[in-house]
């Protein structure tokens, strides 16, 4: 199953399309452009071909338990699920059960979900409590992870208090994300993050809260299903409604230590046209990306579509976002979508998605996408949403408050099932990945290849 080079990837322009760059649109920005979106980091990451095993193996998924979902930071849940002391949440991956809680002290710590007596899990669901108490027998923990009670106590002696505290997962938090890693060994959440932090400063995210959480078990494994959100390559098939207002091969793609990122320029016209779309066909593509209906706004003829997206959308945070007035076109218009290895994916700017991708239980033809929008507010922080499960055959436009944006994600999800179906009855042994359009997914495979190895 090993992945097998092919050449290094070529970093001169060259190795583009042969539209207009991102850092060229920038330079016609209305704002001052700031230095994240300047940032450009295309590394020397060879070409790879991915063996096809490593999305239908049983083998290879357990190897990934235990070498990803046992090793790395992965994002459990929002500061806001849990505001409270008492407040509790579950995180799943795999065959591990993480039980996040809110202390009396406020602080936020995570456990094994496994009672120390005979192994039933502590909680089932979410909720609050002022202790953690074993449904089966009634062993008895305090919030902090400390043994409080045993029942019939006198029967126990050989049971050290100290000894018997919680096994603690270690955690951490970032922009409002509470993190967690099940290695006791790991390196710092903040040494893993690395510089990602930064490019998040003009746009802090523990300034927003959960508008919308959406979950859906989708047939196909857990990497077929992120990849389909890391590049614009898929556009011109996926979602050729967009292209009049998308410059999908145009996007700028970087790579740093264990995050990527992709820039998609929006309101300005895909390289993939044969003909020259007007401001107002580039509005309407991107506006109404469904394409089942004209849009209402017209662009004035002393505006471009760009300008027009971005005076509205302005306008639309200037309630929530103090900073609104000096942000760039380009924040506010276009989609910058990060990935944190080894299943984080959260927008740049006062784009509100965020994805997380998961295997689903023991499957490895399954996982589970998730859709959050994070908005921001003013003045008191709004309850976070309970999570909405949408059935297998159920659509996303079934979910309330996704928007226009369900139909596009009916688009995505619609290849998923045939992709994994070709792929388990494939000839060929391996999947073959671009050059430049798909630097998300070389550097995701080449971090993959870091950890479980050949």
């Amino acid at each position: 199953m090993a992945i097998e080079p092919l050449q290094p990837m070529q970093t001169d322009q060259g190795a583009r399309s042969t539209g207009l760059s991102y850092q060229g649109l920038l330079d016609t920005d209305t704002r001052e452009v700031p230095e994240v979106l300047r940032m450009q980091s295309a590394r020397e990451m060879p070409v790879v071909q991915v063996p096809i095993e490593r999305y239908i193996s049983q083998e290879f998924y357990d190897l990934e338990v235990e070498k990803v979902w046992k090793k790395t930071w992965q994002f459990a849940c929002r500061e806001e699920e849990i505001p409270e002391s008492g407040d509790h949440t579950l995180y799943k991956i795999a065959d591990l059960e993480i039980l996040v809680v809110r202390g009396e002290d406020r602080q936020i710590r995570a456990f094994h979900n496994t009672c120390l007596h005979r192994g039933r899990p502590l909680k089932d669901y979410a909720g609050n409590s002022e202790s953690i108490r074993c449904p089966f027998h009634g062993w008895h923990w305090n919030l902090d992870g400390s043994l409080r009670e045993i029942p019939c106590r006198w029967d126990f002696p050989h049971v050290d208090r100290e000894k018997f505290h919680l096994p603690e997962v270690r955690s951490g938090t970032w922009g409002g994300f509470v993190f967690v890693n099940p290695d006791p060994d790991c390196v710092s959440l903040e040494t893993y993050l690395g510089d990602l932090p930064r490019h998040f400063e003009r746009w802090p995210l523990e300034d927003r809260y959960t508008e919308v959480h959406v979950a859906k078990v989708l047939p196909c494994n857990w990497k077929v299903n992120q990849e389909a959100f890391m590049e614009a390559y898929h556009v011109i098939g996926t979602h050729p409604q967009m292209l009049p207002g998308i410059g999908d091969s145009n996007s700028q793609y970087d790579a740093w230590d264990n995050f990527s990122r992709a820039i998609t320029a929006n309101m300005t016209p895909s390289p993939h046209l044969t003909w020259e779309p007007d401001e107002q066909d580039q509005l309407g593509a991107m506006l109404t990306p469904s394409m089942d209906k004209d849009p209402q706004i017209r662009v004035p003829e002393d505006m471009t579509a760009r300008e027009l997206m971005a005076q509205m959308t302005r306008m639309q945070l200037q309630a929530s976002v103090p900073s609104v007035q000096a942000l760039t076109d380009a924040e506010l218009v276009d989609s910058f979508y990060y990935t944190l290895f080894p299943n984080f994916h959260p927008w740049g700017a006062y784009n509100r998605i965020v994805y997380r991708f998961r295997p689903w239980e023991d499957d490895v033809h399954k996982c589970l996408m998730e859709v959050i929008y994070l908005s921001p507010y003013r003045g008191r922080r709004p309850s976070a949403v309970p999570i909405q499960w949408l059935d297998e055959d159920e659509p996303w436009t079934e979910a309330k408050g996704l928007g226009s944006l369900a139909k596009v994600f009916e688009q995505d999800t619609f290849n998923l099932r045939r992709a994994q179906q070709g792929l388990r009855s494939a000839q060929h042994t391996h999947v073959t990945l671009a050059n430049y359009q798909e630097t998300k997914l070389r550097h995701f495979h080449s971090l993959l290849e870091r950890y479980v190895g050949a």
